[in-house]
């Protein structure tokens, strides 16, 4: 079982969930469920307004490292991601520290969330995913 526990700026303290062992939903569905205000546009990839850090709180080898090739081009098209920390995480198994929230899977580990999002916005978690 997963601790998720969500840090942002637009949030009034940090709220931890609880990941079902076996679900594959991705870090933006999870906090969707939980009434998490993560930021969040095309939900595909593409967009990166999903961008996360993530920091695995475990003293165990992380297990959600697999990168998308649209989390790859995404995430360094907005500098988030170099060679060296692409190479790591695909050589090494050493997962970056920014991440997209449509893009992680979670896996059984306890992890911090963080993102900044506009806290002068609010979000409307309950609309449709877009086509």
């Amino acid at each position: 079982m997963a601790n998720i526990t969500f840090s942002g700026l637009n949030m009034g303290k940090d709220i931890t969930v609880y990941g079902t062992a076996g679900d594959t939903g991705t870090l933006l569905a999870i906090a969707k469920k939980h009434g998490i205000p993560i930021p969040f546009q095309c939900q595909d990839g593409e967009c990166g307004s999903c961008l996360v850090k993530v920091t695995y709180l475990d003293d165990k080898k992380p297990l959600a490292i697999s990168l998308s090739e649209k989390e790859k081009l995404t995430l360094s098209v907005n500098g988030k991601l170099t060679r060296e920390r692409l190479e790591q995480a695909e050589v090494n198994d050493l997962p970056p520290p920014y991440r997209l929230a449509c893009q992680y899977i979670v896996r059984d580990e306890n992890i911090l969330v963080e993102f900044t999002g506009d806290p002068g916005v609010e979000i409307d978690l309950r609309r449709p995913a877009k086509k």
